[in-house]
């Protein structure tokens, strides 16, 4: 019999025990992992919530929740985030309960149920769920009386396995557009190698060198950039530490002769890759060059050399991505409530009535 308990955490070094644990028999995703989940959570967690499933004194499905109060809502339950702008910066993705492998579905339903139905009386928790796959938004649906979609988004990633096994070059998958501009790119740029950082110092160096690239690619666009948040650089120092003496981190510098073309920061995870972020360095006097495409294609063909399975460019809808990429899952970040939550009543009135009718039926 699975019995779920919903319990504040006060020792995240004890946790880490449990997790790791259950990380080793669960196929979770690089977000789901402690590596992820447990760097600065005594900071980005200011009242977490910890909601496990056990069956015969084995742990077999964790939640790692945040909670932050409202007198007017009532108490909403962020999964795996804090629920606080400056903290949630970092973008969750490929998110969800990790659980064990083979029965994701059914223990992800007792686990939001029990966080969604905590809640004395009529009220129930407010459960917000970013980066979350089809499964745990089919499961949200029949856990909580209400789901708002805030976005949905594809995931896309290249099978390096497939193309292992038909013995094809990746170049040849792609559009002859995307194939000439790749091999107009590269010839540009010569010779090429990937460098990856041998040791956690390596990768702090080359992060380094990175963010300014990454920084003046998104001000030139007028927007800020990830790093303009203080907290997402020192969140990602401390990932380094802890991802880099576990083989989990990627940190990868393309370059051509002794130039730097770009830098590309990935997590590597059972098998994948994934494209988390990067910097390049634009030569606006030759318009052949596309660092990034360079870049990218260099990272797959190393993925390819060194046995990983997938090459994941994450969540997001642009044009590289689908260029690059030959298949792909789609992310959710839903909003799981109550019936009679305010935030049911606070959308447009036909958002209301379709709510109202699946709610009786």
């Amino acid at each position: 019999m699975t019995q779920v308990t919903v319990s504040p955490v006060t020792d995240f070094a004890a946790l880490e025990d449990r997790w790791r644990g259950l990380e080793a028999r669960a196929n979770g995703s690089f977000f789901q992992g402690w590596t992820w989940t447990g760097c600065l959570a005594e900071e980005r967690f200011t009242d977490p919530l910890l909601v496990e499933a056990r069956e015969a004194g084995r742990t077999v499905a964790l939640a790692l929740f945040n909670r932050r109060r409202s007198r007017l809502r009532g108490d909403t339950l962020f999964l795996g985030e804090s629920g606080a702008r400056a903290f949630d910066c970092i973008y969750i993705e490929h998110n969800g309960v990790l659980a064990e492998a083979g029965r994701e579905q059914e223990l992800s339903t007792a686990c939001l149920r029990a966080a969604h139905c905590m809640a004395r009386g009529w009220r129930r928790n407010r459960l917000m769920l970013s980066g979350v796959d089809d499964v745990t938004a089919a499961v949200a649906r029949c856990v909580a009386a209400v789901v708002s979609a805030g976005r949905t988004r594809p995931a896309l990633f290249v099978d390096l396995v497939r193309l292992r096994q038909e013995r094809v070059d990746y170049l040849d998958r792609r559009s002859a557009n995307t194939r000439q501009q790749i091999r107009r790119s590269d010839r540009a740029y010569g010779s090429l190698t990937v460098r990856r950082a041998r040791n956690a110092a390596e990768a702090h160096a080359m992060l380094d060198v990175m963010v300014p690239l990454h920084q003046a690619t998104w001000t030139a666009r007028g927007q800020p950039g990830c790093f303009a948040e203080p907290f997402f650089g020192r969140f990602h120092h401390a990932l380094i530490d802890r991802g880099m003496a576990r083989n989990e981190i990627d940190m990868l510098r393309v370059e051509a002769g002794t130039g730097v073309v770009g830098i590309l920061y990935n997590f590597r995870y059972r098998g994948r890759s994934a494209a988390y972020q990067s910097g390049f360095v634009y030569d606006m006097a030759n318009p052949r060059m596309k660092p990034g495409l360079t870049c990218h294609h260099q990272a797959i063909r190393y993925s390819l050399e060194n046995g990983i399975d997938y090459y994941d460019f994450l969540a997001g809808d642009d044009r590289y991505k689908h260029s690059l990429a030959d298949q792909g899952i789609r992310l959710h970040w839903l909003t799981a409530d109550s019936a009679w939550s305010p935030a049911m009543w606070s959308g447009p009135a036909q958002t209301v009535t379709a709510q109202l009718r699946r709610f009786r039926s």
